[in-house]
């Protein structure tokens, strides 16, 4: 395309963003709807913001990799399992509404639930998440500049950034999901036509027979019921999106912005538009390797855009560039939207009180946030990570909270005890497991397997729960992981990413539910929608004021509340 093509589309993309952004700008700004737009967004927005969330260019450079690693299985346990947490998000996020319908933040939550330490944890693991997300749009954005004009993936990386940030500082979260609107538009109406037209331009079937008779792919690449993909692409992803849905600060902020009446439609219109772009950009990768395309450079990450430049005319290119360019940008701005309510609601909000917190060192707080993030993830994009290993890494990582965070939600006996020694404890048990820093052998291998069995039940429970309630959540994990028995020892031992995902559900369920089960504690939930609100507003309700030296809110008694 060139140097000069490339960047008159990105002065036509981010110098709309901007425009748009300028134009819905306050005079004065709120720090509330800086953070969470008056939590009355309607549907239309709302879908399309959760679209575009999800949607992000690592999820089609990653559901590419899925493709090209595993075959034609690969995109479709990438794609499918992404979509269905996205579906499984609404029934929890219908209850997190009901308990804290003007919250900013879930960590937020955490402290009028339990207190500062398991609001910490929340919020330490959305920094880490948000800066990780923002990298690999960041790496994802640097690819395809380099690879589409001579410019540099340095200056690459620089030009993305800074044109997100640009764009998102001046209205923060409104500014993201006013411009996700016509991001989403753009990229599905992109995805539409530029996957189509790569098929048929890379020879359509017939590249699928030829891929075979050169010996490109494997029968289990061919498969579509293929166990490597389920085992080391679906079976993790499961677990780490599930995670990613519940513990992700950019899906939070969504659930507490939209109408609370407009949850379900926004969720479910979401999963079928993340499900059918996700799997086709997913495709894409399955044609390389049926082609037998080297990835350039020896980087995956580059083949979304290496098969866009080969096989599309420059008119269709331009556009690729701009779908890909959209989905990071959308995602992008999210993490920056996130970041900056984690610091505005809980490392300084909560930490001086809503009575006592100034709505202008607010934002002025979450504005020096976005650029602070911003530099520290151009930093990190320097080294250019493997985007797939990157996602599977932190949602698995956000498995540690799933289990405390959904039952704090619903049992009253959850203690700050019960919640942050099983967060650790599984942290603990995940890291070297992940990293293998203890050989997968012996007695340990057998405690991990035996840990790893207990976590499909916990998962598959966790997921019954949401729609179906307590007593199927129950019978479905103890079947889940009765029917893992047989097989699970001397088995899961060969997939370490698969069982430290499922080991962090496991310890962390086991823990939860060991020191809370016999507690007295009968936390009144009334409590969290008195101590989370509105910042602009001021002040806390009386009756918390007894609370506010405390680690948190005392829990106060009811007969009635909670499940």
């Amino acid at each position: 395309m060139g140097t000069p093509g490339v960047l008159a589309l990105l002065l036509l993309f981010y110098g709309g963003t901007m425009w748009m952004s300028v134009a819905i700008s306050k005079r004065k700004e709120s720090a509330d709807g800086y953070m969470t737009a008056g939590n009355r967004i309607g549907f239309g927005i709302s879908a399309a913001s959760m679209t575009a969330t999800w949607i992000w260019a690592s999820s089609m450079y990653a559901s590419a990799t899925a493709g090209y690693t595993y075959g034609v299985a690969g995109p479709i346990h990438y794609g499918l399992w992404g979509a269905l947490m996205i579906l499984f998000i609404y029934p929890f996020g219908k209850r997190i509404r009901a308990v804290a319908p003007k919250a900013h933040t879930l960590a937020e939550v955490m402290y009028a639930r339990h207190g500062r330490s398991s609001q910490l944890m929340l919020a330490g693991s959305n920094v880490l998440g948000s800066v990780i997300s923002l990298t690999s749009n960041f790496i994802a954005g640097g690819a395809i500049i380099a690879m589409l004009s001579p410019l540099s993936f340095g200056a690459g990386i620089a030009i993305v950034a800074g044109g997100v940030l640009l764009y998102t500082l001046w209205s923060g979260f409104r500014a993201s999901v006013l411009t996700d609107f016509v991001q989403v538009v753009a990229m599905l109406g992109a995805a539409a036509i530029v996957i189509p037209v790569i098929f048929f331009a890379a020879g359509g079937s017939e590249m699928f027979e030829a891929g075979r008779a050169m010996g490109n792919v494997t029968p289990q690449q061919e498969s579509f019921f293929s166990s490597d993909a389920f085992m080391n692409q679906g079976a993790p992803y499961i677990a780490a999106v599930l995670a990613y849905a519940i513990g992700n600060q950019t899906i939070a902020q969504r659930l507490f912005a939209v109408r609370e009446d407009l949850i379900k439609p926004t969720f479910v219109t979401a999963t079928v538009g993340y499900g059918a772009t996700v799997i086709g950009a997913g495709m894409v990768g399955v044609m390389a390797l049926y082609l037998g395309v080297q990835p350039l450079d020896g980087d995956v990450n580059n083949l979304l855009p290496q098969m866009a430049a080969e096989y599309l005319p420059l008119l269709l290119l331009g556009l690729a560039f701009l779908m890909i360019i959209g989905s990071l940008s959308s995602t992008a701005d999210s993490d920056l939207a996130a970041l900056s309510s984690i610091v505005m609601a809980d490392v300084y909000g909560q930490s001086v009180g809503r009575e006592k917190a100034n709505p202008k060192t607010m934002l002025l707080l979450g504005r020096a946030t976005m650029v602070v993030a911003t530099g520290v993830a151009l930093y990190f994009a320097t080294a250019r990570f493997n985007i797939l290993d990157l996602l599977v890494f932190v949602g698995a990582l956000w498995g540690c909270l799933v289990f405390p965070v959904i039952a704090s939600f619903y049992w009253k006996k959850v203690t700050n005890l019960a919640f942050t020694v099983s967060v650790l404890a599984a942290l603990a048990m995940f890291l070297p497991v992940r990293f293998e820093f203890i050989a997968l052998t012996g007695a340990w291998a057998v405690l991990v397997e035996a840990l790893a069995i207990v976590g499909v039940g916990v998962v598959l429970g966790i997921m019954a729960f949401g729609f179906f309630g307590r007593k199927a959540a129950v019978w479905v994990g103890v079947v889940a992981t009765v029917a893992t028995l047989p097989f699970g020892f001397d088995f899961l031992r060969d997939y370490t990413v698969l069982s430290g995902s499922l080991v962090a559900y496991a310890v962390s369920f086991l823990v939860c539910w060991a020191l809370s089960v016999r507690s007295k504690a009968d936390f009144d939930f009334e409590t969290i929608k008195r101590v989370t609100g509105d910042f602009d507003d001021g002040g806390l309700d009386p009756r918390t004021q007894a609370n506010e030296n405390t680690d948190g809110p005392a829990p106060t008694t009811t007969k009635n509340e909670g499940n």
